[in-house]
């Protein structure tokens, strides 16, 4: 009998090994894929490369980042083990408006606001609230065992990604791809900015709904506080009902402040099927009416200022907020006999403000727009092709239909945290100039006096180059070497806000796709299937877990019985199950280390073990980690635990299963070793013989 290491005589203690061994790791620069060890034929296989998608630097890890850093921590340590050249390249997010929020909030409660606050102390405020912030996540992804390469870390505000997100916006303006138009855009009263149509929540709400009488017709409107200045009525080129009008026919009729003169316009984006098949238009405060309106050459007005309020249009109403207005304009319009009916179960979908529930008020305004069409056309030829992978599949009809689908995106934000917009702004003619030397004092178009633009990008634009500028775009030799990057894992919820647009901008700029497989997770639930939220207090905060139960518990939790692309449910009884396994491992390991390595191996049980492997690794192989974890934790407990060790004991004859069981034990730890790093490598290292870290031993191989 052999004598087991002294540690193994006491249980494992997480708390004891995890923060040693994350040292003994880091220390020993394999991280960083320059400093990795040669395999046995001499050299390392071609580069793996994960670009982390960034960490927003506002806050603390929650659940879906513990996700995220476990499923892609358990992909790079896989390929590490198998001798490539792997890299996880980790970055920090300024998360633009979603910070900027953040901040607002701490700035209430000092009873403090943004509005009036100088730019650049306001900008400063949040940095070092940021900077503060980013020490506390990177040490917080460090607990989570994630074994990135430091040395590389970006983050978004970087002078390196902010000089190439401008050689991008130059470039694509002056290849006619960007234009700054007079266009409508999505505006929350609120927060005053304008925001990207996948910004906007749409809420199912019960309103009333009134029909009007408009002349002749009668109108149908959710919004009577828009329609002051409706002064066309439209109908469908087709609709027999209205044949008797003619196009630009002008008819006279009673409105809300009085008489006006309408414009009959025929177009055929009418729905005829939809309440009287007639609508007055607000092209102002309405998408599709701006639409029509842009078709036909029609006038433009504003009836609803940025505040939520009406204008001067509005007569009596002007300065009253639209909510306080409508009942009264209502009221006015009914004394008027102006009411045929309200149906007051109107079920419909209002836009809203993702972040404070605002009831989205669209506006025209001069803003930053990028043309998509011509990019989605190009991404859509490489999807369709095949060349980038879904996991789930089902992603890839939903991007081909939304590219398909695609509108010009709002890249202009009314917010000061963020990469500011290098351009120019006219003055007396509202031209744009991209000017990123800052030598422009004078519009090209008009001569006019120039001011510079103080919008700053969406934090989408700058994101959506993350593979090829944290990569040293074009420069480095990283980007030559490790792009394009081979996986990019992140949550289904934000395929269309990050992961589409990086495909679109990465072959613009690249001519090449800047991954080749996209892995999408659901989202963290609670222990009963509901979405987290601070307000219904169940929120799991991931680093509570990993102190109560280790790290390890806490990944395999997150792994085991987790399809790609589903929601998992997270309780806290889950993890502590795998606390358990990592203590039966210990405890394994304790019994066959007091076994002598000797004897033959058991043909039979080395056949089971290597057959075990093989699938393992044909999972690991095709992204199917949930299957590999179940499996290994099924042999390590049931079948070795409870079966072969078991026989040992009861087998007068030891030596029949000494060098068997050291054969098992040694090639369990490297299959775990993705999983549950901490306690695989803590085990390693007591083993005799073993000269390298866990964490850069060769991958099991079978015939």
């Amino acid at each position: 009998m052999t004598t087991a290491n002294p540690k193994l005589l006491k249980p494992y203690d997480p708390k004891e090994t995890e923060e040693r061994i994350y040292k003994l790791w880091e220390g020993s620069g394999f991280f960083n894929p320059d400093n990795l060890p040669d395999n046995k034929d001499g050299k390392r296989k071609e580069a793996f490369t994960i670009i982390m998608p960034p960490v927003n630097a506002n806050g603390s890890l929650h659940a879906g980042h513990g996700l995220v850093m476990t499923i892609e921590d358990i992909m790079i340590r896989y390929k590490r083990m198998q001798g490539f050249k792997t890299l996880w390249l980790p970055g920090l997010d300024h998360a633009g408006f979603e910070t900027q929020v953040v901040y607002e909030k701490k700035l209430e409660k000092e009873g403090r606001t943004r509005f009036g606050m100088d730019r650049l102390e306001l900008y400063k405020e949040i940095l070092d609230f940021t900077l503060s912030n980013s020490k506390n996540i990177k040490s917080q992804i460090k607990k989570m065992g994630a074994s990135c390469d430091w040395s590389r870390e970006k983050f978004t505000l970087d002078d390196s990604v902010t000089k190439t997100v401008y050689q991008t916006f130059k470039r694509m303006y002056d290849d006619n791809l960007i234009y700054r138009g007079n266009r409508i855009v999505s505006w929350c009263s609120k927060h005053q900015t304008s925001f990207s149509d996948l910004e906007i929540k749409d809420e199912e709400r019960i309103d009333n709904f009134y029909y009007l009488k408009y002349g002749p017709f009668i109108i149908a409107t959710a919004r009577p506080e828009t329609k002051f200045g409706d002064k066309y009525v439209v109908m469908h080129p087709k609709d027999k009902r209205y044949k008797e009008y003619t196009d630009g026919q002008k008819i006279k009729l009673e409105w809300i402040n009085g008489p006006i003169e309408a414009t009959i316009v025929k177009d055929g984006a009418v729905d005829m099927e939809f309440g009287t098949g007639v609508m007055t238009i607000t092209p102002w405060h309405d998408s599709a009416d701006f639409e029509i309106a842009e078709r036909h050459g029609l006038d433009k007005e504003q009836i609803i200022d940025e505040n939520g309020k009406l204008l001067a249009i509005a007569g009596e109403f002007a300065g009253e907020h639209i909510k306080k207005a409508r009942p009264l304009i209502i009221k006015k319009l009914q004394e008027k006999g102006l009411v045929e009916k309200v149906d007051e179960n109107y079920k419909h979908v209002v836009r809203t403000c993702y972040k404070c529930g605002t009831v989205i008020e669209p506006q025209i305004k001069n803003q930053w727009f990028v043309k998509m069409k011509p990019l989605a056309e190009r991404a859509l030829e490489k999807i369709n092709v095949g060349e980038i992978t879904y996991i789930p599949e089902h992603y890839k009809k939903i991007t081909t239909y939304w590219l398909s689908n695609i509108m010009d995106w709002n890249i202009s934000r009314q917010i000061v945290w963020g990469i500011p917009i290098p351009a120019k702004i006219c003055i007396e003619c509202g031209h744009g100039m991209v000017d990123l030397e800052n030598k422009i004092n004078k519009c090209e178009k008009c001569a006019g006096q120039v001011a510079q633009d103080i919008d700053t990008f969406d934090t989408w634009f700058s994101s959506g180059q993350w593979p090829y500028v944290t990569l040293g775009y074009p420069d480095e030799k990283d980007f030559e070497t490790f792009y394009p990057t081979d996986v990019m894992e992140t949550g289904g919820d934000i395929i269309f806000f990050w992961v589409t647009r990086m495909i679109m901008l990465g072959l613009y700029i690249t001519d090449k796709v800047p991954f080749k497989t996209v892995y999408l997770h659901g989202m963290v639930l609670d222990a009963k299937s509901q979405k987290m939220s601070k307000s219904k207090g169940n929120v799991i905060d991931p680093l509570i877990l990993t102190d109560q139960f280790g790290t390890d518990a806490f990944r395999m939790g997150m792994v085991v019985g987790n399809t790609s692309g589903t929601s998992l449910a997270l309780s806290p009884l889950k993890i502590r199950g795998y606390k358990n396994f990592a203590n039966k491992l210990w405890n394994i390991t304790r019994y066959i280390l007091g076994m002598e390595n000797s004897g033959e191996l058991n043909k039979k049980l080395k056949d089971e073990f290597d057959m075990l492997a093989k699938d393992v690794t044909l999972d690991m192989d095709n992204f199917r980690f949930y299957m590999a974890a179940e499996k290994l934790y099924a042999y390590t407990w049931h079948r070795l635990a409870d079966e072969i060790i078991e026989e040992s004991k009861e087998n007068k004859n030891k030596k029949e299963y000494g060098a068997t069981l050291h054969y098992i034990l040694e090639n369990s730890l490297k299959l775990l070793h993705p999983f549950i790093p901490f306690v695989t490598e803590e085990i390693w290292s007591m083993l005799p013989n073993t000269k390298n870290l866990l964490i850069v031993e060769q991958w099991p191989k079978y015939k």
